[in-house]
């Protein structure tokens, strides 16, 4: 079982290892934070549901900024900094006593999360060899997936025990997971930070401002496009409970056991899946595949609302229909899952991988802000035509963006080639002069 969740020894194994460490703690928070902010706090489910909204707002545009200081000071320590500050984050939420002190502090947990997203995805370009990356980040994700249900599992304790000191230990633990993180973090070597191009050559994409990925329009069309695919996060923690309780027959009990489907399939298969991304062209196919997958999943957890009554039979039949749709689900999120990687990888400049990942992560962080009150519009307020047309959006985005990676691929093939980066250590860079010298290091840690 380990196999499939750990990548080989070296660098991976690290990255692994402190991705594990925040996942546990994430998992437990996550279970845990809306009846500890409501019942605990005293906040109002609207007082949380904006400040949340509000804080992956603020999140989605920091990570461009705090991706960029990874570039510029170096991706290991800024990884560290933020696991820190996250850390710090988790903490203040004890303090919170307020609405406003409670947005303040949802603000800047999500900041740090996405800057610390981007940081990490700096850090795994640079350790890692070029091809490797996506197999390597499919290893992160399993490992993700199984470091959230474990720390689901801790969740739940506390939420048994439904006291105020039971929800304080999460909080506390989740904390002390991403000081954990920092401490794996540390032990990883550093990546030097490539110097800017000669006077007189082009860079990968047009010169412009430090934060070059906002001009970059064919790498923001491939933004958009994954943004919209990842409007599948929302669907197991919020919409299908929703619609299992209010449209079907299907027992409760059920929503637990889509997620057991989607997160052990993920931890066993999800490495397996990735190994088919070769490049920019296979990894727009898996994009496309998951949009025609992702509509069939919609269009079957709209079958089971068919017959819905208190009867044995269609009660039965409904969890059978659902438990179907979520196997669908899962295999569309890991064909998105490989292809996104590669894509957002293959498309960033070498010495803005910071940027351009914290710009790429931005549309998860947006498609958590929008995505429940889009989706529970849609499928809620419109049924079975709400369904299809959640499918058709996965469609869309997933046959468009082909013809926008290869909009991408040509305008950077019309850019001259500049000289080979030279690698060099900024005053106040985590890199070191002899660390700047060897090549990235293989996923095998050679």
């Amino acid at each position: 079982m380990l196999r499939r969740i750990l990548p080989p020894q070296g660098p991976p194994r690290l990255l692994a290892l402190a991705q594990l460490a925040g996942a546990v703690g994430d998992g437990a928070f996550i279970v845990c934070s809306a009846l500890f902010f409501t019942r605990i706090v005293g906040l109002s489910p609207t007082q949380v549901g904006f400040g949340l909204t509000l804080g992956w707002g603020v999140g989605s545009v920091a990570g461009i900024p705090l991706g960029h200081l990874a570039d510029r000071r170096g991706p290991r320590g800024t990884a560290i900094l933020l696991a820190v500050a996250t850390a710090a984050a988790i903490g203040s939420f004890l303090l919170v006593r307020s609405p406003w002190a409670f947005t303040v502090a949802a603000c800047l947990y999500a900041s740090c999360q996405s800057g610390l997203t981007a940081a990490r995805q700096a850090l795994l370009a640079g350790l890692v060899d070029r091809e490797r990356r996506t197999e390597i980040r499919a290893y992160l994700q399993s490992t993700v997936n199984g470091g959230l249900a474990l720390g689901a599992a801790l969740g739940g304790v506390a939420l048994q025990l439904d006291t105020r000191e039971a929800y304080l230990t999460i909080f506390t633990m989740d904390a002390a997971s991403f000081l954990a993180a920092a401490l794996v973090l540390r032990r990883l070597p550093a990546v030097a930070v490539p110097a800017a191009p000669a006077p007189g050559t082009a860079p990968v994409v047009a010169a412009g401002p430090k934060l070059a990925v906002l001009r970059d329009r064919p790498y923001a069309l491939v933004t958009f496009l994954n943004m919209i695919m990842m409007l599948y996060m929302p669907l197991l923690s919020l919409v299908l409970p929703l619609w299992i309780v209010g449209h079907t027959a299907a027992p409760h009990w059920t929503v637990s056991a889509l997620l057991v489907v989607n997160t052990a399939s993920v931890v066993l298969f999800q490495v397996r899946v990735a190994r088919g991304v070769t490049g920019l062209r296979t990894a727009s196919r898996f994009v496309r595949r998951s949009g025609v997958v992702m509509l069939a999943a919609c269009a079957v957890f709209a079958l089971s609302a068919t017959g819905a009554s208190a009867t044995g039979a269609s009660a039965w039949t409904a969890v059978a229909v659902l438990l179907a749709g979520a196997a669908l689900q899962a295999i569309g999120e890991m064909t998105l899952s490989a292809g996104a990687w590669e894509i957002g990888f293959g498309l960033a400049p070498s010495d803005k991988q910071g940027q351009y990942q914290g710009f790429f992560g931005s549309g998860a962080a947006i498609a958590r802000m929008l995505g429940p009150l889009l989706l529970t519009t849609l499928v809620m307020g419109h049924g079975t035509p709400g369904w299809l047309l959640l499918g058709g959006l996965f469609l869309a985005a997933g046959a468009a963006m082909g013809p926008a990676v290869r909009w991408a691929e040509r305008t950077r093939a019309t850019e001259p080639p500049g000289p080979e980066p030279v690698r060099t250590t900024p005053a106040g860079s985590d890199a070191t002069p002899e660390a700047a010298g060897p090549e990235p290091l293989s996923a095998s840690g050679c």
